[in-house]
């Protein structure tokens, strides 16, 4: 099993610009069936708070990652940002190599050092997917910092978790750090899919890697702008789990 981790030089509030590009994206790294295709938070647009100017309003992007998924036969999880009401949602689509739409997961905590949650509402729940009989929960940028909400995932049978950001530079030890250790807190493959370039604000690292349940890396892309293949097995997160069970003295107090 393949996961392919894509980091986009966003083009700002740039709907078309960034479908094209994650689509060349893959065109080049020519994923094989059945693999996982990772884009980053908000990857049409970028990391906004002008929810008018942003939003899925046409569904362009609802039916655009679908089709990606169904065209190159691959899984796919990318963001979105749509507005069912007065504020907006920031989401992550995940899509099956059938062009179906499997699951919506809602960012649970909008970042409220940049103003996210006057603009956004926050999700109410973790979601799962199955790849290929691998559980995996999606999660979006600044969850990341909030540990409950991947042992939510975890008890409710993830074995990878993928995030999804526009995490800046200015604390990409943070991300680095952070992700290290839900890998090794929940005996998890973790995912952390970032983008690179700037913004009107922040510059941002990339440096999206994979984790193994132990917390080694198994892939640091860096800061090229290019799609990342990592091999991911499950038997290593179920013997390790099954070697090691600290999952199964978890206290909830």
């Amino acid at each position: 099993m393949r996961v392919h981790l894509c980091q986009l030089d966003l083009a700002w509030h740039d709907r078309p610009a960034n479908h094209a590009a994650a689509r060349r994206m893959l065109e080049n790294a020519r994923p094989a069936a059945g693999d996982l295709v990772v884009l980053p938070e908000m990857f049409p647009v970028g990391f906004s708070m002008d929810v008018d100017a942003i939003a899925d309003h046409a569904g362009e992007t609802a039916r655009f990652v679908p089709q990606l998924a169904k065209d190159f036969g691959v899984y796919v999880i990318a963001g979105n940002v749509i507005k069912p009401d007065d504020r907006g949602r920031n989401e992550a689509l995940v899509a099956g190599p059938d062009g179906s739409l499997l699951t919506t997961f809602h960012k649970l905590h909008p970042f409220r050092f940049a103003g996210e949650d006057h603009h956004y509402t926050g999700g109410d729940g973790v979601k799962i997917f199955d790849w290929n009989g691998l559980k995996v929960s999606p999660l979006i940028c600044y969850d990341l910092r909030f540990p409950e909400a991947f042992r939510l995932a975890t008890k409710a049978g993830a074995e990878m978790l993928v995030v999804i950001a526009n995490w800046p530079t200015a604390r990409v030890s943070h991300w680095l750090a952070l992700l290290t250790a839900r890998a090794i807190e929940n005996q998890a493959y973790v995912v952390g899919v970032n983008r690179v370039g700037n913004d009107p604000k922040n510059a941002y690292p990339g440096r999206s890697v994979t984790i193994d349940p132990r917390g080694n890396t198994r892939l640091d892309a860096g800061d090229a702008v290019g799609c990342f293949p990592c091999d991911i097995e499950p038997q290593t997160v179920r013997e390790y789990r099954a070697n090691f069970p600290a999952l199964a003295d978890i206290r909830l107090i």
